[in-house]
């Protein structure tokens, strides 16, 4: 397996992951937020962030973070394995929130060259807050992903279900093995 597309709610620890999993196999890390956000948070339009994706997941081995699920089409064309991050609520919103003051804190830009960064005021005080968007969106995801993770329109891909960082970590260490890994 080559190519990975990392999927989760809102904190599951995606881009971390993600980035140590594209470090083990020694492939590029594409992070799906990165290609969508512009400069002062301003979205992205499906007719340029559809091209991005595309260049993005076009080269023989990636590993890919995000969910966005408009994009399924072109991010699975070609994918190998899907990998859920499916921690508990608690520690799911326990990192979302530790991410979040961690990086209010250090004003560190989010993705190169949009200066976007993340504040108290809009993480805490707005209807845009990222934390809001957690509580509303946690059960939501998990049905979603449960349902695609028991659908038989995606033969050929292989899902699997990481429910804990033990087994992140596990999966990480193991993957060179080139074993089936069960969902």
């Amino acid at each position: 397996m080559k190519k990975f597309n990392v999927i989760g709610t809102t904190g599951s620890g995606k881009s971390t992951f993600s980035r140590r999993l594209a470090q083990q196999i020694k492939c590029p890390h594409i992070q799906m937020d990165q290609l969508f956000w512009k400069e002062n948070w301003q979205e992205s339009h499906d007719d340029e962030f559809f091209p991005k994706v595309k260049q993005a997941v076009s080269g023989s081995a990636w590993v890919l973070d995000g969910n966005y699920s408009r994009t399924n089409d072109i991010k699975w064309n070609n994918v190998d394995a899907i990998i859920w991050l499916d921690y508990s609520y608690p520690r799911t919103f326990a990192q979302l929130f530790k991410r979040t003051v961690k990086r209010i804190s250090s004003k560190r830009e989010l993705w190169k060259d949009t200066g976007n960064v993340e504040t108290f005021q809009k993480s805490f005080m707005s209807k845009q807050s990222i934390l809001l968007w957690f509580l509303k969106s946690y059960s939501t995801n998990k049905q979603r992903y449960a349902r695609l993770m028991a659908s038989t329109d995606l033969r050929g891909v292989q899902f699997i279900r990481l429910r804990s960082p033990q087994e992140a970590n596990h999966f990480i260490e193991n993957v060179h093995k080139g074993r089936q890994w069960r969902a």
